[in-house]
């Protein structure tokens, strides 16, 4: 807010040990308004005042002088709550919404700083299923978020395009499978002959040595090898762009686990020079029982490379490529150790960036009728799930308006929004239990509730006409519009919060507050009135709302219809 309440109340807080700044520290919003708008703690000063925090908030209540912004003090239970001149506040906040637009929540804090994020990391020749749902939304969301507070965002995409397993592919397809049928049928026949492969191993065990030398002739660049091999990532990345680009994620980086398979011998070399490699039972590893984890394994007993290897790889290349201020890791907390091990081998090798290296970890996704395994087959396709969502979102908006024109557009931005949001809306580390329903419902907490609350602020506007710039402040005195205004001014804070913590969650919770908060309004206060400059007043409200609803959901990837 360009007022800084914090500021003022601090101001006129005189007589205690403490500096300004420290007071600004200590004031909290209170919970329940009608004990007052902010709270400061008196706990703190009764050692150095000799005096009780009751008797403290007494005291200071007493001296208090109130001006315009700040109307009256009240110490309650060693508390000092102060009540803002309401009107004022509401006015305040609107005016410097709708002043920014679709800027609010942006700020420069970023400005000359970088910030990678690896997410999705969708594997070649497999299916994108639900399971990449929250890796995907969570770290397209962060993109977004870091943009608008002014960092320079490298999107890394760090697909899964190395190992035995493209061995397997081809072995698979040149046993089962033919060229046309592939660029036919698409990553299902590749996902086909992956399930048959697994399927036939353990009675064919000659099978795994044959896949283990057409990997083999990957790595060495055999003409047919890589040219198989190619045709299996063209097909897969011609699917996935397409769910990309319906969930409105985008990358800067594609480069997978392939394209460091020639950049692990100098790390391995400083990590030798160092001393900190050993070797165990023919395999090289990193000790770090000093740390409390399990060794680090960096070349096994047959020299093959490991996650590790390719991953130290990557953050020392990422570093030198983009000198990132931080790297983040939008990875399931399955890989808690994984990157707990290989920061800190790249801090035990003296790399004082390893600092920079977050894993954003988050829990896994399943239906209600349970998970997923690849190599079984069961896998639940994030395009089937999406096409599920917007297909009941048509029928839900076509029973509700079956005179919208766009219904099918609308549909869409409804069913997607739906499924992003439900990786969103909870702690990102929540293990999720997708539902359509839930995830559906316009009067719950989901992505539907949030547009429809959008889409109502946008018909009240339309209704409205056109207006004249004078109104009448004294519309704003009523308590559903100071809560409402208090939520609409902690939304740059929360985009501040969201990155600071890499939760996108504390903007979907805030957005939900909104538009409850919002109705509530919408409820008690008639918007299109006889009074003109009431109206005009009450229209400030409604036009603020839409812009924090679209603007929030905008950073999590979400669209707004303008009508449902």
């Amino acid at each position: 807010m360009s007022i800084d309440y914090k500021q003022l109340i601090a101001n006129k807080i005189n007589g205690t040990p403490l500096d300004k700044a420290e007071i600004v520290a200590l004031i909290t919003e209170t919970a329940d308004d009608s004990f007052g708008d902010y709270a400061f703690p008196c706990f703190r000063l009764a050692k150095e005042m000799r005096m009780s925090p009751v008797a403290i908030a007494q005291k200071l209540a007493d001296e208090f002088v109130p001006d315009e912004h700040i109307v009256r003090a009240q110490a309650v239970n060693g508390y000092l709550n102060f009540f803002v001149n309401r009107v004022d506040f509401a006015a305040n906040v609107l005016d410097e919404v709708l002043a920014a637009g679709q800027n609010y929540g942006n700020d420069t804090l970023g400005n000359g700083k970088t910030i990678c994020i690896d997410y999705s990391s969708v594997n070649i020749c497999k299916s994108f299923h639900i399971g990449h749902l929250s890796t995907t939304a969570i770290g397209s969301s962060l993109y977004k978020i870091y943009r608008a507070l002014g960092y320079n965002v490298v999107g890394i995409n760090h697909l899964g395009d190395y190992g035995t397993q493209f061995g397997k592919m081809i072995v698979a397809f040149k046993l089962w499978g033919n060229r046309a049928d592939a660029e036919q049928k698409g990553v299902a026949e590749l996902q086909r002959l992956y399930v048959k492969f697994h399927q036939e191993e353990p009675d064919h065990p000659e099978l795994t040595q044959q896949a283990r030398e057409w990997f083999v002739k990957i790595e060495q660049g055999d003409s047919e090898a890589t040219e198989l091999f190619e045709l299996f990532k063209r097909i897969t990345l011609t699917e996935v762009k397409r769910i990309y680009e319906r969930l409105d994620v985008h990358f800067d980086s594609w480069n997978g686990e392939s394209f460091f398979n020639d950049k692990m011998a100098a790390p391995l070399a400083m990590l030798r020079d160092k001393g900190l490699i050993k070797e165990s039972q023919g395999a090289q590893v990193v000790d770090l029982s000093d740390y409390g984890m399990p060794p680090c394994l960096l070349v096994k007993s047959d020299g093959s490379s490991l996650y590790a290897t390719r991953d130290i790889a990557a953050a020392i290349w990422r570093k030198a490529e983009y000198n990132f201020d931080k790297c983040l890791y939008v990875v399931a907390y399955q890989q808690n150790l994984h990157f707990k091990q290989f920061f800190k081998v790249l801090e035990l090798a003296g790399l004082d960036w390893a600092k920079d290296l977050v894993h954003v970890a988050y829990g896994m996704v399943s239906l209600e009728d349970g998970a997923m395994a690849t190599r079984k087959g069961n896998v639940v396709l994030l395009k089937d799930v999406l096409d599920k969502a917007v297909a009941k979102s048509l029928e839900i908006i076509t029973a509700k308006n079956p005179d919208l024109p766009n219904r099918e557009q609308v549909a869409e931005q409804v069913g997607v929004g739906a499924v992003l949001f439900s990786a969103l809306e909870n702690s990102k580390i929540k293990d999720i239990v997708f539902s359509y329903d839930r995830v559906l419902n316009f009067d719950g907490e989901t992505a539907p509730y949030l547009q429809y609350t959008y889409a109502r602020c946008n018909s009240l506007v339309g209704k409205a006409g056109a207006r004249g710039k004078r109104c009448d402040i004294s519309a704003l005195d009523n308590a559903e519009t100071l809560r409402l205004a208090k939520l609409l001014g902690a939304f740059p804070q929360a985009v501040k919060d969201a990155a600071d913590k890499y939760e996108p969650s504390i903007i979907s919770g805030l957005l939900i507050d909104i538009a409850q908060a919002f109705n509530k309004f919408y409820i008690e206060h008639r918007v299109i009135c006889d009074d003109v400059q009431v109206q005009n007043a009450r229209l400030k409200i409604v036009d603020a709302t839409a812009t924090v609803l679209k603007k929030g959901l905008a950073l999590l990837g979400i669209q707004c219809p303008d009508k449902m």
